[in-house]
C-alpha cells in the first residue's frame, strides 16, 4: 500500500470535511438569526444536495478520464470559491437575492462535496493492495476513511457555531478559505498526476453500464440513507426543540455528538464485524436491523413510555447499527468493482446516495408535518425494509472482480 498517498488523501478529505460541516452550521445559524423561516432555511440546502446527484454520475466519469486528483484538485478548489462567494454575502441585499446567492453557493459546494468524496473514496481502492489479504485491508482501511469523515463532520458542526461567535459570519468563512487553500497546496504538490486515471478512456455508455451488484447496492443505499434523512434532517430535530423545549444549543450539540458517535461506529466496523470482508448477506441483516430499530420508536412513545429517553436511546441505537450498515456498504462498492473503473462506480453508486438524501429530506419535512416524528420513524422503517429486500440480491459471497469472474459472473452486465 503506498501510505504516502493515502495520508494525503485522507488529510485532504479530512480538511475539506471540517469545513463542509462547519458551512452548514454557519448558514443555518446566520440565516436562523437573521429570522428565515423554516422552509426558506430548507431551500438555502436544496441545490447542496441536488447537485451532488448530477456531479456523482458526470465525476466518475472525468476522473476516470482525467486521474482522481484532479477531481480531488477541482474539489477542494469550488469549496473555496464557495466560501469566498459567501464571505461576499451583503446584508444590504434583499431576502430574495440573498437566497438565491446562497443557493448558487451552495450548489458549488455541493459539487465540491461530492468530487472529494469521490475521489477520495475510490483512491483508496487504487492505493490498497489486491487478492485475498487486500481484500481485509481495503475493508479497514475504507472504515477508517469513512467513519474518520463523518466523525470530523460532526465537529465541523461544533466549529462553524464557535467561528460564528468569534470572528462572525465572513470572517468565519475567510478563515476557512485560508485553511483550505493551504490543504489544496499540499495536495497538488503530493500526489501523483496520474492517480487513478483508466487505461482506457470511458465512453458515455459507460456512466450507466454497471454489473448487476453495483446497480442492486446503489439501489439498497439509496432507501438506506433515505431511511437516515428521513428523520434526521427535520423530524427530530424540531422534535426535540418544538415538543420537548431543548435549546438550539443542546440539539445542535445532540445531532453533532450524534454524527461524531456514528463516525465513530464506523470506524471500528471491522472489529465488530471481527476483521471479516463482509458479503452482501451481512448489508441485508443490517437493513433488517435497522428497520427493526426505527420501528422500535415510535411503539414505545405510543407505549407511553418518556419521549426524551426513547428518543435519545432509541436514535443512538439507530446510528450505531446504520454505521455498521453504511461502512458494509462503502466497502462492498470497491469489492464489486476493479481499479480501472473505481471512479465510474463509486460515482453511480454515490449518485444513488445523494438521491437517497434528497428523497428523505423532502419526506423528513412532508411527514413530519402529516404525522409528526413517529411518521418520519415510521417512513424510516418502510425505506429500511427496502434497503434490505434489494440487499438480498447481492453477491451472497465476497465478489472482487476474479472471483466474480470465476463464477461467471461478467462486470458490465446489466441484467
Amino acid at each position: 500500500m503506498n501510505q504516502r498517498n493515502y495520508i494525503v488523501v485522507t488529510a485532504a478529505y479530512w480538511g475539506f470535511t471540517l469545513t463542509d460541516g462547519a458551512l452548514r452550521m454557519l448558514v443555518l445559524l446566520h440565516f436562523a438569526q437573521l429570522g428565515y423561516p423554516p422552509v426558506r432555511l430548507a431551500m438555502l440546502f436544496l441545490f447542496y444536495e441536488f447537485f451532488g446527484i448530477v456531479t456523482n454520475l458526470f465525476g466518475g466519469w472525468l476522473a476516470s478520464r482525467m486521474g482522481l486528483r484532479l477531481t480531488l484538485l477541482a474539489g477542494l478548489a469550488l469549496q473555496v470559491v464557495a466560501l469566498g462567494m459567501l464571505a461576499l454575502l451583503s446584508p444590504a441585499w434583499s431576502a430574495g437575492i440573498s437566497v438565491g446567492y446562497v443557493m448558487a453557493a451552495q450548489a458549488l459546494s455541493g459539487i465540491a462535496k461530492d468530487l472529494t468524496k469521490m475521489s477520495a473514496k475510490s483512491a483508496i481502492k487504487v492505493l490498497v493492495p489486491t487478492g485475498d489479504e487486500g481484500r481485509g485491508a481495503l475493508f479497514r482501511w475504507v472504515a477508517i476513511l469513512t467513519g474518520s469523515k463523518n466523525a470530523l463532520k460532526g465537529v465541523g458542526f461544533f466549529l462553524g457555531g464557535f467561528l460564528l461567535s468569534a470572528a462572525g459570519f465572513a470572517g468565519a468563512l475567510g478563515l476557512m478559505a485560508g485553511a483550505l487553500v493551504v490543504v489544496w497546496v499540499a495536495a497538488w504538490a503530493a500526489l501523483p498526476a496520474a492517480m487513478g486515471k483508466a487505461k482506457q478512456k470511458a465512453g458515455w455508455g459507460d456512466l450507466f453500464a454497471k454489473s448487476r451488484a453495483v446497480n442492486v447496492l446503489s439501489a439498497a443505499r439509496f432507501f438506506l440513507f433515505g431511511a437516515r434523512d428521513i428523520w434526521f434532517v427535520v423530524g427530530v430535530p424540531v422534535f426535540l426543540s418544538a415538543s420537548l423545549g431543548w435549546s438550539g444549543a443542546r440539539v445542535g450539540s445532540f445531532m453533532a455528538c450524534w454524527v461524531i458517535g456514528y463516525g465513530l461506529v464506523q470506524s471500528v466496523a471491522p472489529a465488530v464485524l471481527r476483521g471479516r470482508a463482509p458479503a452482501g448477506r451481512v448489508a441485508a441483516g443490517l437493513a433488517f436491523g435497522l428497520a427493526g430499530v426505527a420501528a422500535a420508536v415510535p411503539l414505545s412513545l405510543a407505549a407511553g413510555a418518556p419521549a426524551g429517553v426513547v428518543i435519545v436511546v432509541g436514535l443512538a441505537v439507530f446510528g450505531a447499527v446504520f454505521a455498521l450498515n453504511s461502512a458494509v456498504h462503502s466497502y462492498l462498492i470497491l469489492d464489486y468493482t476493479d481499479g480501472d473503473q473505481v471512479a465510474l462506480n463509486v460515482g453511480f453508486y454515490y449518485m444513488a446516495n445523494a438521491g437517497g438524501r434528497l428523497m428523505g429530506c423532502l419526506l423528513s419535512g412532508a411527514l413530519f408535518q402529516w404525522r409528526g416524528l413517529p411518521g418520519c420513524l415510521w417512513g424510516a422503517f418502510g425505506f429500511a425494509m427496502v434497503a434490505g429486500v434489494i440487499a438480498l440480491g447481492l453477491p451472497r459471497h465476497a465478489a472482487h472482480p476474479e472471483k466474480m469472474a470465476a463464477e461467471g459472473v461478467k462486470f458490465g452486465d446489466t441484467e
